[in-house]
C-alpha cells in the first residue's frame, strides 16, 4: 500500500503540471498525447486523490485519508467515491456531524440518491449523526444566549459609564516551564480564574437592577471571598455586615473565620479599597502584561468572555488549546509593545493607586467612579483590618488618591 501511495502521489504531481486546454484550443495539438480541458483534468486529479485516500484507509491513516478524500471532493464534487471515503474517514475520527454532511453531499449527486454504500453507512451512523447535529444546534442556541447577555452587559456599562477591563488569561507565551519563571504562578489574577466567565446579570429581563460578581481580597491573611450577586443599589455596609457581623452579634463573641485568630474581621474595623487600574494609561494602548487592559469595544469584550469560558474547559479540550494559543499571541504582542517603549519587562509601572470606599457608598457609585475599572467582569475590593501592620505596609506601597463617600469625595 505504501508503494502504491508513492506512485499515486507521483501521478498527482505530474497531473498538477499539466496545462488544461482552454476553450478555442485545438482538441489535438501537434502531439499524440492525450489532452484535457480543465473539468477533465480535475476529474483525473480527483480520481487519483480518491485512490490515495483508499490506500490510507488500508493503512488506517484516518487523518490522511480525510485530507485526501476532501481534496478529491474539492477537485470533483460529483465523485461519489470521494464523498464515501470522506464519510468513512470522519466515522473513524468520530466526527459524526461531518460524516453526515459528507454522506448528504454524496447522495445529492444526480443519479446517486440510492447509492448502496452511502445508504448503508447513513443507516449505521444515523443515531450518532442526529445526536451530533442536535448538540450543534444546542451549542448555537447557547452561544446566541451568551451573545445576548454580553451585549446587555456592554450596553448597561456604556449607558452607566462603567469601565470594563481584562487581564491576561495566560502567564507564558510557550509551553516551556522555564519561560520567565511564570510557571510558579499562572497569573497575579489567579483568584479570578476559577470564576472567569461569570457575568453581571439582572434577576429578570424586566428588572432595572443589576447584580455584579464581586471579589473581596484580604491580603493580610491571604484569603478571599467570592460574592456571585452584589446588587448595584446595595451599600457596601450591607455586604460587609453579612460577611463580618460585629462581635456582639456572634456566638461566643468571636468571628466565624478560622483564619481570623485575633477577631479583627468585623464590619466596623475594616478599611475597603479599590485599585485605580487606568492611572498609568497614556492612551497609546501600551499596557504592561501584568496590568489591566481596557476593553474599548463590544467585540473585544465578547472575545474575552468567550476566551475565559473556553480556558475553563467549557468548550472542550480542543477549543481550550486553540484559545490558549490565541491568548499567548496576545500576551506576546503586549510584551513586544512594552519592551519597545520601555526597554524591558522589568520596567514595571508603579503600584496602582487606590481609592478608599466609605461603607455607606452603593456599589453603583463605586462602579460609576471614573477611577474604577472592573477587571474580568468581577468587581474587586481589597479589605484590611484598620490597625493591622499589613494595612500600613499596603498604604506605603499604594498611594491613596481619595475617599469615595456617599455625597462627595475628599483627598486623603
Amino acid at each position: 500500500f505504501r508503494t502504491a501511495i508513492n506512485h499515486y502521489y507521483e501521478a498527482l504531481a505530474w497531473a498538477q503540471k499539466i496545462e488544461p486546454l482552454q476553450e478555442g484550443d485545438l482538441a489535438q495539438a501537434d502531439t499524440d498525447d492525450p489532452t484535457y480541458n480543465e473539468t477533465e483534468l480535475n476529474q483525473q486529479k480527483s480520481a487519483i486523490c480518491a485512490n490515495i485516500a483508499l490506500m490510507h484507509m488500508q493503512l488506517k491513516n484516518w487523518g490522511y485519508m480525510r485530507n485526501e478524500a476532501k481534496q478529491a471532493a474539492d477537485f470533483d464534487p460529483h465523485n461519489v467515491k470521494a464523498w464515501l471515503r470522506l464519510a468513512k474517514a470522519y466515522e473513524m475520527l468520530q466526527q459524526w456531524e461531518d460524516a453526515g454532511d459528507a454522506i448528504d453531499s454524496g447522495l445529492a449527486i444526480p443519479g446517486q440518491e440510492d447509492n448502496k454504500d452511502l445508504r448503508k453507512l447513513q443507516t449505521r451512523l444515523d443515531k450518532r449523526i442526529r445526536k451530533a447535529r442536535q448538540l450543534r444546534q444546542q451549542r448555537a442556541a447557547d452561544r446566541a444566549a451568551r451573545v445576548s447577555k454580553v451585549k446587555a452587559v456592554w450596553k448597561h456599562c456604556q449607558e452607566s459609564h462603567i469601565q470594563l477591563g481584562r487581564t491576561s488569561l495566560v502567564a507564558s507565551v510557550t509551553d516551556d516551564a522555564e519561560d520567565d519563571d511564570d510557571h510558579e504562578e499562572e497569573s497575579q489574577w489567579h483568584q479570578h480564574l476559577p470564576n472567569s466567565g461569570v457575568l453581571p446579570q439582572r434577576p429578570s429581563t424586566t428588572s432595572l437592577e443589576w447584580m455584579w460578581p464581586c471579589m473581596f481580597l484580604y491580603p493580610s491573611h491571604k484569603q478571599s471571598d467570592f460574592i456571585r450577586e452584589f446588587n448595584e443599589q446595595d451599600m457596601m455596609a450591607i455586604q460587609m455586615a453579612q460577611l463580618f457581623p460585629e462581635l456582639e452579634d456572634q456566638v461566643n463573641h468571636e468571628t466565624t473565620m478560622p483564619w481570623d485568630e485575633k477577631n479583627e474581621f468585623v464590619c466596623s474595623n475594616l478599611s475597603v479599597y479599590f485599585e485605580v487600574h487606568n492611572a498609568n494609561d497614556e492612551g497609546d494602548g501600551v499596557v504592561h502584561p501584568e496590568s489591566v487592559e481596557l476593553l474599548k469595544e463590544q467585540g473585544s469584550c465578547m472575545r474575552f468572555y468567550e476566551s475565559a469560558r473556553a480556558l475553563k474547559g467549557d468548550e472542550g479540550a480542543d477549543m481550550a488549546n486553540v484559545v490558549r494559543a490565541v491568548e499567548r499571541k496576545h500576551l506576546y504582542q503586549q510584551r513586544k509593545k512594552w519592551k519597545k517603549k520601555h526597554g524591558s519587562l522589568w520596567s514595571k509601572p508603579d503600584p496602582c493607586p487606590v481609592v478608599r470606599v466609605h461603607p455607606a457608598v452603593t456599589l453603583q457609585k463605586v462602579l460609576q467612579d471614573a477611577r474604577m475599572v472592573v477587571p474580568n467582569f468581577i468587581v474587586t475590593f481589597i479589605l484590611f483590618p484598620e490597625k493591622h501592620p499589613a494595612h500600613d505596609a499596603f498604604l506605603k506601597e499604594h498611594q491613596c488618591v481619595g475617599v469615595l463617600e456617599p455625597n462627595f469625595a475628599q483627598e486623603c
